[in-house]
């Protein structure tokens, strides 16, 4: 039986046929003829029926030389004509979803440019899943690469997770930090920090220990980076970058071998580590700069106290830091109009004005860094005016030096021997003296008024009286907006030496300058005194007062610069730190944020060489 030809190309109507068009009049041939069919098996529109290899009779009753009926040249007609509408309607479906395409990922220049921000030039394949073109941006390829807070990175332009890498050489030695971050929100989230150190050793093991060894020096840090090869991902360790700052300390070794040992230091990461080194103008291997350091620990304290990287104007936390050699303070100082007038309008112009851009804001900040002004720098200025006072009482005669020498700022009963570095413009005529010191009698009526001759020589030291050419200043001729004027409300926080010599001794973390003072008082009371006491309900307190004999010294120059030096109200309440969020507090987290913006933090992603 003939089939119906029109109902044949009904159902073949979404098929696709060959291009050839049908002749006006088909020969009939005795033969059934076969055509092989080619249609692509992945094509969505192709109905199975269509894949099969048997032939398509095409055969009917009648005379071989006969002409196919009228029927049939319309169905060839029909066919001919339904093709080509169905390449048009193909088309279009085609050219439908190539826009969907382009709309869902954001465009193709989008995508480019997303994916070139994060891949290195000539090697596509060594970044992984890193500047998606997704929008709302980029996704973990494996596990270590993601985090519980989020799925998709807040922009396209940034990975899902980055890591960093500072290195902070001090003088005593060098410690590294590693960070991870998530790019869930507009500013980027510390999730966690590694952190280690140097083995310590007999004359230090910072890199300056390693004068006339540049080698040895670098060579140094690589217990530490073993850490980073540990916690940073393979896949991203050729887009990880690392920084190394060195503190002032490495200057002992001189300029030019303090030069050499950083670039050993460069050679070394770049030679035998994947991870890209910051660039030079960007700092990536440094001696850093005081102010630098300061404004660091600022960004720091508010970025993990959350007080800046969004667009709140929140107000801002100050900054006051005490290390051995140094002490720095930055604050974001306000100038509100007076009625009476009087204020200034906006902060003075000089090395103490620090403009920021961060987190889309811009703050101008307050800095300054007082070398010399450190806590070991300030117990040897003490002993120096305890030395010279004497060299001043007694001009005609030195047999004082093979004394005991009197100093209040020791604790009653207890005496130390000490170095004194006197410069090279000392009176005695030597750079350098070694002396025995005592404390005060422990008898009560002595050890009383000990504090305050201890505070007394404390503030001699800050130079007070000092020529003050840009009105006000602080201390040592150093100009600075008045904090009770300009910062009158809002947190101060203190680190470093600050936090370690009050915390053992019971203070909580919020007290006021009052308290401070109140509490070195007790102290240089002494061992014998009703005043310690106290101390007796404090875990671990006597034994680091016992173990401490500057602990009177220390107390008063912390008091005596806080309150004397920087100008802080006594009733003013300030805050002491060692973490915050359990994040470790100083400058290293705040030098570590900026090179998280890639060439603007002044690096690229390394080129892993191909094995």
């Amino acid at each position: 039986m003939q089939a119906n030809p029109f109902s044949s190309a009904a159902n073949s109507y979404w098929s696709f046929l060959t291009n050839a068009p049908p002749p006006a009049k088909i020969r009939r041939r005795s033969s059934a003829s076969t055509r092989e069919h080619t249609a692509d098996l992945s094509d969505p529109h192709e109905k199975a029926d269509r894949h099969s290899t048997s032939g398509i009779n095409r055969a009917t009753a009648g005379d071989d030389d006969g002409w196919i009926p009228m029927q049939e040249k319309l169905q060839a007609a029909w066919m001919n004509q339904s093709q080509r509408a169905r390449w048009i309607k193909t088309g279009c479906l085609v050219a439908f979803a190539l826009l969907c395409l382009y709309y869902i990922t954001g465009g193709s220049s989008t995508a480019s440019s997303a994916a070139s921000s994060w891949t290195p030039s000539g090697e596509a394949a060594s970044v992984p899943n890193v500047g998606s073109a997704l929008k709302g941006g980029d996704t973990a390829s494996t596990s270590e690469l993601g985090t519980t807070q989020c799925t998709k990175s807040y922009s396209k332009d940034k990975p899902l997770i980055q890591y960093a890498i500072m290195i902070d050489a001090g003088s005593t030695g060098s410690r590294i930090h590693v960070y991870r971050f998530n790019n869930c929100g507009p500013t980027p989230e510390l999730e966690s920090e590694a952190f280690k150190m140097t083995e310590k050793k007999e004359g230090g093991s910072g890199l300056s220990s390693y004068k006339g060894d540049p080698e040895g020096a670098a060579r140094s840090l690589d217990p530490l980076l073993d850490v980073a090869m540990e916690k940073v991902p393979d896949k991203i360790k050729s887009c990880t970058p690392i920084a190394v700052k060195a503190t002032a300390g490495l200057r002992k070794v001189g300029e030019e071998g303090a030069a050499t040992i950083l670039q050993a230091v460069r050679n070394r990461l770049e030679t035998e580590y994947p991870f890209p080194v910051v660039s030079a103008d960007k700092g990536g291997v440094e001696v850093m700069d005081g102010k630098d350091e300061g404004v660091f620990a600022w960004i720091t304290t508010n970025y993990l106290l959350g007080k800046i990287g969004g667009p709140d104007e929140t107000p801002t936390a100050a900054v006051f830091d005490l290390g051995g050699g140094s002490t720095q303070i930055v604050f974001q100082p306000t100038f509100p109009k007076a009625p009476e007038g009087g204020m200034p309008e906006h902060m003075a112009e000089g090395d103490h004005k620090y403009e920021l851009a961060f987190g889309g804001r811009k703050f101008e900040l307050y800095q300054h860094s007082y070398l010399g002004y450190g806590l070991m720098e300030a117990r040897n200025n003490l002993h120096r005016v305890v030395v010279e006072g004497m060299a001043e009482n007694h001009p005609s005669s030195t047999s004082w030096m093979n004394k005991a020498i009197l100093n209040p700022c020791f604790l009653p009963g207890t005496s130390k021997q000490v170095d004194v570095s006197l410069g090279p413009d000392s009176p005695l005529g030597t750079e350098s003296l070694t002396v025995n010191m005592t404390g005060p009698s422990t008898s009560s009526s002595s050890s009383s008024s000990s504090s305050s001759q201890c505070r007394a020589l404390a503030e001699k030291t800050l130079q007070k009286d000092a020529s003050c050419a840009l009105a006000p200043c602080a201390f040592n001729g150093v100009h600075q907006p008045s904090l009770s004027k300009t910062f009158a409300h809002e947190d101060i926080f203190l680190f470093s030496y600050f936090y370690d010599r009050v915390q053992p001794l019971g203070m909580p973390e919020s007290f006021s300058l009052r308290e401070l003072k109140d509490l070195t008082s007790r102290v240089c009371a002494g061992a014998k005194s009703k005043d310690w006491e106290l101390f007796n309900a404090i875990p671990g307190a006597k034994a680091e007062l016992e173990d401490r004999p500057e602990s009177c010294l220390d107390l008063n120059f912390m008091f005596a610069l806080l309150h004397t030096g920087y100008e802080i109200p006594i009733d003013r309440e300030v805050r002491v730190a060692k973490k915050i969020k359990g994040n470790e507090l100083g400058w290293c987290l705040g030098a570590s944020l900026p090179l998280l913006n890639g060439k603007e933090g002044g690096w690229e992603c390394k080129i892993r060489s191909v094995a």
